[in-house]
């Protein structure tokens, strides 16, 4: 089949056209974006044709389908439709794709891409998998049975997904644009948990969690004692973390990551129980967990002279206070100093006093102007990035231009915070080092 993606570039749609080619179909794509972005990696390795403008044909027998960052007013969606072309929601197709395969959704307001990432290295060690990790990153082959899907919430996506088994990280309030409360958010994650057709994974520490009314049978884990696995003994180490496991009151086993940060336990724990009820073996998951590299922009580091640059995809008050801790477990003797890129102007007015106490855990603070492909600034008056500045101390605007305000710092961490791109703003930076 053909498939046209407009918005090729963006990290979901970059991964479900790379899964589509690797199934046989032919596959090209648009996107407005003309810079380098780290997404297109693998479209390049597959040959994907990558189009900036509306003049080349489209076959008739095409399926388009297009970024929920892009409006449907938006020229090239409506050539599609002028066009005659069938076209398919985003999720819809993913849908179709990972129903051919066992699959296991990961889902959960923070941790997705973490876990899935685990899961997948464990499994791609040992029996083989597809997956499709929300970070620019995917593949897939017929002759693997198990397929790992990141499922996102955003605009309840992960609903036209029925995995066989379903992964809980954590509940919280996201998306406030796509839903009412945290209540509606809860009782989508009920929807999607009760269409898993074996088995839920799910963090019991978590209280939202915890008030599912599951109908398929349910393993929880975390660090509290009602839990069924349960983590115990945890070192938050400068070389990474380590942890006991007891499942069932029983030790289960003893397991070193080179990762920081409880949050980071607790996905790779995730990982670990949906490995050990597919039967893989304890001795293949340690071994794996040992030489695991995250997925690309979760904590990614890289020193420059005596700069440690971190780059982490944390856009939520929960992840960046969790990123933030990290990075003092591993370099607890360093200054640290955050330049954060808010994304969207919705989350920045719903969570401005959540993202300023986060923020407030580096000793120095640096805000982007809003970065927004899908809302508006004059839908949201007044709204900029001065809502947070001005909630954290001696905390300041930095545009690309202003790269050099951060040089004071350079003997230190200065980490880069954003689910929009920052990679221009570290290229700067590096170049004056």
């Amino acid at each position: 089949m053909k498939y046209y993606c407009i918005g090729i570039k963006g990290t979901g749609m970059s991964t479900l056209a790379q899964i589509l080619a690797d199934l046989g179909n032919s596959v090209s794509g648009y996107d407005d974006c003309k810079e380098y972005k780290f997404t297109q990696k693998g479209l390049e390795e597959r040959n994907i044709k990558i189009y900036y403008d509306s003049t080349h044909d489209i076959d008739k027998d095409t399926i388009v389908t297009y970024s929920v960052a892009f409006n449907k007013d938006h020229k090239e969606i409506k050539r599609a439709k002028e066009l005659g072309l069938k076209v398919k929601k985003y999720n819809e197709i993913v849908g179709e794709v990972v129903d051919l395969f066992d699959s296991i959704g990961v889902s959960g307001t923070h941790g997705k891409t973490t876990t899935s990432s685990i899961i997948k290295h464990i499994l791609s060690s040992s029996v083989g998998c597809n997956y499709f990790v929300g970070a620019g990153d995917g593949k897939a082959s017929f002759d693997n049975k198990y397929f790992v899907i990141e499922s996102d919430e955003f605009n309840r996506h992960f609903l036209a997904y029925h995995p066989k088994y379903a992964i809980i990280t954590n509940i919280e309030k996201e998306h406030l644009e796509c839903y009412k409360d945290l209540d509606d958010i809860t009782t989508t994650f009920e929807k999607f948990a009760n269409q898993a057709k074996e088995l839920v994974i799910a963090c019991g520490d978590n209280l939202e969690v915890r008030k599912i009314n599951y109908k398929t049978k349910t393993i929880f884990y975390g660090f509290n004692d009602n839990n069924d696995v349960i983590i115990k003994n945890l070192e938050l180490l400068e070389d990474g973390s380590s942890f006991d496991i007891f499942m069932n009151n029983e030790l289960y086993g003893h397991f070193t990551i080179p990762l920081y940060g409880k949050h980071m336990v607790l996905d790779t724990v995730a990982a670990i129980v949906m490995c050990d009820y597919l039967q893989i073996s304890k001795s293949i998951i340690t071994k794996a967990l040992l030489n695991f590299q995250n997925a690309k922009r979760r904590f990614a580091q890289e020193i420059i002279k005596d700069t440690i640059i971190i780059d982490d995809y944390a856009h939520h008050p929960t992840e960046i206070k969790a990123t933030l801790e990290a990075v003092k477990q591993k370099y607890p003797k360093k200054s640290l100093t955050v330049v954060f890129k808010p994304n969207t102007y919705s989350r920045t007015k719903d969570f401005t006093f959540e993202f300023a106490n986060a923020l407030s855990l580096a000793d120095h603070v640096f805000i982007t102007p809003i970065d927004s492909n899908r809302e508006k600034q004059e839908d949201y008056p007044n709204v900029t990035s001065n809502l947070i500045i001005e909630k954290i101390k001696d905390s300041q605007l930095i545009t690309e231009d202003e790269i050099n305000k951060l040089l004071p710092y350079k003997n230190g961490v200065i980490c880069f915070m954003s689910c929009a791109s920052v990679t221009h703003l570290i290229e700067e930076l590096k170049k004056i080092i």
